[in-house]
C-alpha cells in the first residue's frame, strides 16, 4: 500500500484548502515547516510531498534538498504549491529536486490532476523496481548452488549487452538483453543438487539430467509475455547451442540458434575462462581470447568473435569495473 500524501504549509488555511480537496481520495499527513516535513518524510513513509516554498525556519528549497539528499526520502517526488511564478523560481525549485509546480490560489481540478499523474508515476516507479527485482531473483536461483563469487550473472549481462550494441542493437534491446541474460541458467533450479554440486566430471545418465536445464529455464520464464522475460526464455533454452550444430537442446546450428542466445553464450564462455573458480584460476588474456578464436566458427559465429575483438578494450574495462566491486565486497566480509 501506498504511503499517505505529506502536505506542508505554515498557513493553516492552506493547509486546510488541501484538505478539502483531498481528502476524500487520499491519506493525507501535514507538516507546517520544513523541518516537521523532513521528520514526517520518514516517519509516515510518504509517496508524495506538497509543499509551500515560503515559510520559517526551512524553506521549501532548502527541504527539498535535503529530502533529496537522504536515501530514506530521495525517491519521494516533491511538487512545490506556491504563489510564486517566476521562470527562475521554478527553475530554483526544479534544481532542488521538485518535480513540479502548482500555482496558489490552488485550483482543485489541477491538484487532483497533478497528485494523480505523480501518484501514477510513483506507482509505475515501483512496479518497475519491482521487475528488476524479480528478474535478479531469477538470475540468482539458477546459479543458488553454484560456488563462484555470485557476481558472474551479472558480469557476463554486462558484456552481452556491450556485444549487442557492437552489433548494431539499438538501446532498448540492448537494455533488455542485459537484463534477460542473468536468467540463461534459471533452468538449473530443477536440477539435483547432487549433480549441479558433483566435484568431479557427470557420467552419461548425470550429464542428461543436466541439459535439461535449458528446457525447464525456458519453461519457467516463457510464461510471461513480458518482452524481457520472453527474450531471458530464448536465452535460456538456446544458450547451449553451438554454431556447428553440436550443442544442446536441439541441435541447432547457425542462423537457425537465436542471435541473443549467440551473444549470451560467448559473453558466459568468456567470464567462465577469466574469472578465478573454486576449481580453477583464472586464465591469462591472451590465452582466454586464443581459445575463443579457436572456437569460432565451431561453438561460436565468427562473426561474434571478430566483433567481440573490436570491442575487446570496453569488455575489459567492464571487467575491471567489476573486480574491484568484487575484490570490495571480499575486503567488507573479510572485516565483519
Amino acid at each position: 500500500m501506498n504511503g499517505p500524501i505529506l502536505i506542508v504549509d505554515d498557513e493553516p488555511i492552506n493547509l486546510d484548502a488541501m484538505r478539502s480537496v483531498l481528502a476524500g481520495e487520499h491519506r493525507l499527513v501535514y507538516a507546517r515547516n520544513g523541518r516537521e516535513a523532513l521528520a514526517a518524510a520518514v516517519k509516515h513513509r510518504t509517496s508524495l510531498i506538497l509543499m509551500d516554498v515560503d515559510m520559517p525556519d526551512m524553506d521549501g528549497y532548502t527541504a527539498c534538498r535535503a529530502l533529496k539528499a537522504n536515501p530514506a526520502t530521495e525517491h519521494i517526488p516533491v511538487i512545490f504549491v506556491t504563489s510564486h511564478d517566476d521562470a527562475r523560481d521554478e527553475a530554483h525549485g526544479f534544481a532542488a529536486g521538485a518535480v513540479d509546480f502548482i500555482a496558489k490560489p490552488i485550483s482543485a481540478p489541477v491538484v487532483l490532476a497533478r497528485v494523480s499523474i505523480h501518484l501514477s508515476l510513483v506507482r509505475a516507479t515501483q512496479l518497475e523496481q519491482s521487475y528488476r527485482d524479480a528478474i535478479g531473483m531469477l538470475g540468482d536461483a539458477g546459479h543458488f548452488n553454484d560456488t563462484d563469487t555470485g557476481m558472474h550473472i551479472w558480469r557476463m549481462a554486462a558484456y552481452s549487452r556491450a556485444l549487442a550494441e557492437s552489433l548494431g542493437w539499438n538501446a532498448e534491446r540492448c537494455e533488455t538483453l542485459e537484463l534477460a541474460a542473468p536468467m540463461h541458467d534459471t533452468g538449473k533450479v530443477g536440477i539435483p543438487d547432487a549433480i549441479l554440486r558433483k566435484p568431479g566430471k557427470l557420467d552419461a545418465g548425470e550429464w542428461s539430467v543436466m541439459r535439461t536445464h535449458a528446457q525447464i529455464g525456458h519453461d519457467i520464464l516463457a510464461r510471461s509475455r513480458a518482452p524481457v522475460f520472453q527474450l531471458a526464455a530464448e536465452v535460456a533454452l538456446c544458450h547451449h547451442e553451438k554454431w556447428d550444430g553440436s550443442g544442446y537442446p536441439h541441435g541447432l546450428s547457425r542462423d537457425e540458434i537465436p542471435e541473443s542466445a549467440r551473444i549470451v553464450a560467448l559473453a558466459d564462455v568468456f567470464d567462465a575462462l577469466s574469472m578465478k573458480r573454486p576449481y580453477k584460476d583464472a586464465w591469462p588474456m591472451d590465452k582466454v581470447m586464443s581459445t575463443l578464436r579457436e572456437s569460432s566458427g565451431t561453438h561460436f559465429e565468427p562473426r561474434l568473435i571478430e566483433a567481440f575483438e573490436d570491442v575487446l578494450s570496453d569488455i575489459l574495462d567492464i571487467k575491471a569495473q567489476w573486480d574491484d566491486r568484487d575484490c570490495r565486497g571480499i575486503a567488507h566480509l573479510e572485516q565483519v
